[in-house]
């Protein structure tokens, strides 16, 4: 045995008692607290600093194995480097592990119920933040709730949405809206890889037809090859100006009733040809901007034109004869007078359905051009410049197939 190292014995470690450092060799050292706690210490030199680095307590830890751990440490201070470095670093990367298979391991209905936590003050009232997260608690939770979302499939998606796709179409199409909402979160904050565009059109495609059931479900929505038609009626109707452009208005910017009965000319950026709705007016509570197409520009120019020639106009762009918002009524009673049952709101639909099986845009486009709420990070993503300029094009293009000059007959190609 060497006298430079291994000097300590089993039993004088146990017969020791006294405050201390006791030195078996090679920077090895036996501590022991004012309390009686015995631990080892490792006493090392590396780039003429002097370190001390805990190797845990006897109790742990017997002589052989300090000593075991003392050798294997000196051996990177050979090598130059630093043990206490290397060990934290080690401990900082099974950390970083923990947390990725934390994330990957967080199941599908922690996710809904995160972002729901995290979003519902965007909604308006706290019935339908209740609403969104319940049709998730009906249908979904009981299939995949507890399942890993980083293992959610298609296939699964498409079970829970198979069995109510026809009869109960407008909630089917809710829980696959609210499904993706919460996929699509999960992705952003790396839970999960997420389902791209493709995918999602393949789920849906899986998915039997439901336009009939949706129609027999509501009596509301004017199919979207009629609008056109709907429209030019309108204009020849007796009702006065300001009740036909705002009724148009609604039809082009697939915007609600109470959102357009409240514009004023002050949300409307001449130089862009963008309306920038507040967030005190819209039912999400954020702030939504609608690209204005050349047919939605046209309505504003000839509702400006009631002002004098030069004069800025302000205030509300369509208001009634007692110079107030027309009241939701009065467009009600336009759709009465022309023997129609579509709910003003409905024409949304006609938008949302032209969109997805005519015009082929994205989905997450068509939510955002609706103003759903369908995350974060695909909000800001869509308010970016260049997709601001995609929006545009969608507007323009339901302008057009209104007008009988829609250029989407095919697929067009959407640039993601």
């Amino acid at each position: 045995m060497s006298k430079a190292r291994d000097r300590l014995t089993a039993v004088q470690i146990k017969n020791l008692s006294k405050p201390g450092f006791y030195h078996d060799g090679g920077g090895l050292y036996l501590q022991i607290s004012r309390f009686g706690s015995k631990s080892w210490i490792l006493r090392y030199t590396l780039n003429q600093k002097k370190r001390d680095m805990g190797l845990g307590p006897l109790a742990d830890w017997t002589l052989a194995e300090a000593r075991e751990r003392a050798k294997k440490y000196r051996q990177l201070v050979d090598d130059g480097i630093d043990p206490i470095d290397q060990r934290d670093q080690e401990k900082a990367r099974m950390h970083t592990e923990r947390l990725e298979a934390d994330r990957k391991r967080r199941s599908f209905e922690e996710c809904a119920k995160e972002y729901h936590a995290a979003n519902k003050d965007d909604w308006k009232n706290a019935k339908h933040a209740d609403q969104w997260i319940n049709t998730l608690t009906t249908y979904a939770f009981p299939k995949f709730g507890k399942q890993p979302i980083s293992e959610l499939t298609r296939e699964q998606i498409r079970e829970v949405l198979e069995p109510i796709w026809k009869t109960k179409a407008e909630t089917a199409s809710r829980v696959l809206q609210r499904i993706r909402t919460v996929v699509n979160y999960a992705a952003a904050r790396d839970y999960c890889a997420g389902l791209d565009s493709e995918q999602w059109d393949q789920l849906k495609k899986a998915l039997p037809k439901n336009t009939k059931a949706r129609a027999v479900e509501h009596h509301a929505s004017c199919p979207h090859d009629q609008v056109g038609a709907l429209l030019e009626q309108v204009r020849q109707s007796r009702s006065t100006d300001s009740v036909k452009w705002a009724f148009e208005f609604i039809v082009l910017t697939a915007a609600r009733s109470g959102e357009v009965r409240g514009a004023i000319w002050e949300e409307i950026d001449a130089k862009t040809k963008t309306w920038t709705i507040p967030k005190e007016r819209m039912k999400a509570g954020r702030e939504h901007s609608v690209p204005l197409s050349t047919a939605a520009w046209d309505v504003l120019q000839q509702a400006q034109g009631r002002w004098p020639k030069g004069a800025e106009p302000s205030g509300l762009i369509f208001p009634s004869e007692k110079n107030k918002p027309i009241s939701d009524m009065t467009l009600t009673q336009l759709m009465r007078r022309m023997k129609q049952t579509y709910t003003i709101h409905g024409f949304r639909a006609s938008f949302r359905t032209w969109g997805a099986e005519i015009g082929h845009f994205e989905h997450d486009m068509l939510e955002i051009a609706l103003s759903h709420i369908v995350g974060d990070a695909t909000v800001r993503a869509y308010h970016r410049s260049d997709m601001v300029e995609k929006r545009r094009r969608l507007m323009g293009e339901w302008a057009m197939y209104l007008q009988g000059k829609s250029s989407v007959a095919a697929p067009p190609n959407n640039g993601g």
